[in-house]
């Protein structure tokens, strides 16, 4: 990193910390404690309030905040910051009251003729291939904004008994096209729900939420969300605690529950890590006088989803053989025949 790079990083840095050490600025840029004492003599020069706090829990402050200077970019992270932007465009539906055209006009006019240049350039070989998003949805910034604020909603969505709301298994992932209840009529109930985060998946938006009625966590499917308001009903403490990174924990399969086992090999290994839900996992076990580990793909199904769990495992070909339960064998054996009728 150059020199004028650190520093700009580094105004950055203690304007937002206000209290310092050597010793957080060694860690935070790489640095040695020479280089450290060079670029805070440096950074006084360039007129930043520094004081020196001396004694053994001593350090640096700031005496005020500090009017920092606008951003700069290199043209590596021009590049970066352009084509993350990319995958916007195969949303006509985002969180934010923003379009992918104004973000790209501003970002192009705020560069040079030569990095446009370099940037047309690039795109001529780069392509970023993303899903388009299937259907709108209308209340995508309403759900985000429940979700920061943690603030309990009323949504209206279609029945469960038409168009069932996916938990947080493979039912929480099931095909969209096989569940389409915009093609048929359907009946709507209102559900009150706390919504956790938002993520986007194969062409559609989906909410992870704590259901209040239900009292168990679940995920619905965006686009079919038709009306969403605030109610005055208090958030749950436990729930607001979650993160996105937390949500998948939440999954506990019922006690009707179906347990399955598969043996898997490595191009199945592959396709899992592509692709897998918070209801299965891989497992290696060690079987007696076999000195490789058996490679197990191991989970479990709700009744309702056996058609969803019978397609998923439908996908991995060749690459696995299910052990348990014949149930499950029978289901897959069905469902070949039922393809091959339609050959």
């Amino acid at each position: 990193m150059k020199k004028s790079e650190r520093m700009n990083q580094m105004l950055r840095f203690i304007n937002q910390k206000q209290q310092f050490t050597l010793q957080d600025l060694m860690q935070e840029f790489q640095i040695s404690k020479r280089t450290a004492l060079r670029d805070i003599a440096s950074l006084e020069e360039l007129g930043a309030p520094i004081y020196v706090e001396y004694g053994r829990y001593g350090g640096y402050r700031l005496l005020q905040q500090m009017q920092l200077p606008p951003i700069s970019f290199n043209t590596g992270e021009l590049h970066a910051l352009y084509f993350a932007m990319q995958a916007l465009r195969s949303f006509s539906s985002l969180p934010f009251q923003v379009s992918f055209r104004n973000i790209h006009e501003k970002f192009m006019s705020a560069l040079s003729d030569k990095q446009r240049q370099d940037i047309e350039n690039i795109q001529h070989r780069v392509s970023f291939r993303h899903t388009e998003q299937i259907r709108d949805s209308a209340h995508l910034e309403f759900l985000l904004m429940a979700a920061v604020q943690n603030l309990v909603i009323q949504i209206t969505y279609p029945d469960q008994r038409r168009s069932p709301d996916q938990r947080s298994s493979p039912a929480d992932h099931t095909d969209p096209e096989q569940s389409d209840s915009s093609s048929r009529p359907s009946n709507s109930n209102i559900r009150t729900i706390q919504p956790i985060t938002l993520y986007a998946k194969r062409g559609y938006w989906y909410c992870q939420a704590y259901d209040l009625n239900k009292q168990a966590y679940r995920v619905f499917r965006c686009d079919r969300i038709t009306s969403a308001e605030v109610s005055d009903i208090e958030p749950l403490a436990h729930v607001i605690e979650l993160q996105a990174q937390d949500t998948h924990s939440l999954w506990k399969p019922s006690e009707q529950a179906t347990t399955f086992k598969c043996l898997i090999d490595e191009a199945g290994v592959e396709l899992f890590q592509q692709e897998h839900y918070p209801s299965m996992q891989i497992m290696h076990v060690n079987e007696p006088g076999n000195e490789l580990a058996q490679m197990l793909l191991v989970g479990s199904y709700e009744t309702h989803e056996l058609d969803f769990i019978v397609r998923y495992l439908a996908g991995f070909g060749k690459s696995i053989k299910i052990m348990e339960p014949e149930t499950l064998k029978e289901s897959l054996r069905l469902y070949y025949m039922n393809l091959l009728d339609h050959i």
